[in-house]
Parts: C-alpha cells; sequence; structure tokens
C-alpha cells in the first residue's frame, strides 16, 4: 500500500497543557483562596478554561463558589486516596470557563491516609495527567501547612504564586516556604519556579504597611507583581454571597486587581529564583 502523499496526511493537533499553578503559603489568613477565585474568575473572563482544585480541608475554595460540602459525594480527597478515583469525576461548573474541583473536611485524614502510600508526594499530579489538555490553566488552592498536601500541589505544578500579606510577620513566614520550594525542586520537580509574590491585604493609609510593601519590593525586586490587592470590603461580601467579586463588584479596585493580576499571569514571565 502506497503511502499518502504528505498534503493529504491527516493533522495531528497536539493539545495544549494546561499550566499548572499552585497558590501557596503555609501562612493563613493571606488570601490564598481568594487569589485562587478570583485570579481563576479573572482567567475565564479573558476567555481561558480554568480548574480550580482545592486541597485545604477547611473548604473555603468551595464554600467561596457557592458550593456546600457538606453536601458533596465525593472530592479531592477521593481523588488523592483512591487510585480508582479520577478528578474529573469530582469536577462542578462554577461559572463560564471555570470548573471546581471541590474539598471536603474528609481531606483532614488524607497525610495519614497517604502516610504507606509508594510515590505518596507523586499522586496529584499522576491524576491531573488525565485532565491537563481539557483546561487552559489548573490553579491549587493550597493548605495552610507544609505536609504532604502542600508537597502533593507543588509537585505537580510548574509554577507557585505566593500571596504575603502586607505585613513584617508574614514576610519572616516566607524563608520556610521558600526552603520547601527549593527542597522539591531538587528532589521531586526539577521545573517547579516562582510565578510571583503577590502582595494582599494592603492598607495603604498606614506607614506599617507601606513600609512592608517596600521593603518585599526592594528584597524580591520583579519576582513581586505589580497587581497588588488592598484591603476592601467587597472582597469580604463577595465571598459570603459565594461569587468572585469580579461578578459581584465589577469595577471595584479589587476587581480591577485580579484582572490586572491575571494579565500579568498570562502576559509575564516567570522570575525563577
Amino acid at each position: 500500500m502506497f503511502p499518502l502523499p504528505a498534503a493529504l496526511q491527516p493533522v495531528r493537533v497536539q493539545a495544549t497543557m494546561a499550566k499548572i499553578i499552585s497558590v501557596a503559603n503555609q501562612k493563613g489568613g493571606v488570601a490564598k483562596t481568594t487569589t485562587t477565585v478570583n485570579l481563576g474568575a479573572a482567567l475565564a473572563e479573558a476567555r481561558q478554561r480554568v480548574l480550580l482544585i482545592d486541597l485545604d480541608p477547611q473548604a473555603h475554595l468551595a464554600l467561596s463558589l457557592g458550593v456546600n460540602p457538606d453536601d458533596l459525594t465525593a472530592s479531592t480527597f477521593d481523588v488523592l486516596t483512591n487510585p480508582r478515583f479520577e478528578i474529573g469525576a469530582i469536577t462542578i461548573p462554577v461559572g463560564d470557563g471555570l470548573t471546581l474541583a471541590p474539598a471536603d473536611i474528609n481531606l483532614s485524614v488524607a497525610e495519614q491516609r497517604l502516610g504507606g502510600t509508594i510515590g505518596r508526594e507523586q499522586v496529584l499530579r499522576d491524576k491531573l495527567r488525565a485532565v491537563q489538555a481539557d483546561y487552559d490553566y489548573i490553579l491549587i488552592d493550597c493548605p495552610p501547612s507544609l505536609g504532604v498536601l502542600t508537597v502533593n500541589a507543588l509537585t505537580a505544578s510548574e509554577s507557585v504564586i505566593i500571596p504575603v500579606q502586607a505585613h513584617y510577620l508574614s514576610m519572616k513566614g516566607m524563608q520556610l516556604l521558600m526552603e520547601t520550594i527549593e527542597l522539591v525542586r531538587e528532589k521531586l520537580n526539577p521545573g517547579l519556579g516562582i510565578l510571583g509574590i503577590l502582595i494582599t491585604m494592603v492598607d495603604v493609609r498606614t506607614r506599617v504597611s507601606n513600609q512592608a510593601v517596600a521593603a518585599l519590593r526592594d528584597m524580591f525586586g520583579d519576582k513581586v507583581f505589580r497587581a497588588m490587592i488592598r484591603q476592601n470590603t467587597k472582597v469580604i461580601e463577595a465571598s459570603a454571597t459565594g461569587r468572585p467579586v469580579l461578578e459581584t463588584a465589577r469595577t471595584s479596585p479589587p476587581a480591577q486587581a485580579y484582572r490586572q493580576l491575571a494579565r500579568e499571569v498570562l502576559h509575564g514571565q516567570e522570575a525563577g529564583l
């Protein structure tokens, strides 16, 4: 049988693979979940297909998107602890171009369940391969710790966004996260990089907050995103309604700031430490 001429050969279109980004900081209360929700919404607004993955047993990501974790029949816990459970089985559409893989309280015992599993740090990475071609971006909301769940997220990701509150103590706590990222890069994921540091909860009326912003930009230079999230009640009100602030207060300062962050993610280059 003669081969077909090149012009008549079937065209093989290679699917683009989603960029996987962890939103991580072992310190709580720095707007990790808020950033995951609203960056995801801003990327979806820019016509990107976005999957949000909740790895926090508190399930704040689900609650911030109007999903009650008590009503779930399965969650990221099942994906991580059941070899036959695929991530596509738990995804929920939560907006135009926006999909959620929710968590529930069962995730709090996932670390114990994964304790004796061979390759336990790579479970999420392996599960994401089945859906990576279905999305443009996958954002992972990490728990406020540096345990097995966060290491799973970092191992699966190509980069990390680090939300940091504009406060001296938040800056001090970053060193441990940086060490963990470096360890994961050495042992599990050589391609892992820092996409950027996002300054959050900025109160421009106070000298302490402004000094912290200046110190972060001086310390990390262009690794700090230009976008900066100021304190604003619109974000709290949006979370209470289970919707992104880009929907509830479209022209508000935080909505505009998250759109700017999305532009930087879409068009900026990885900083890489």
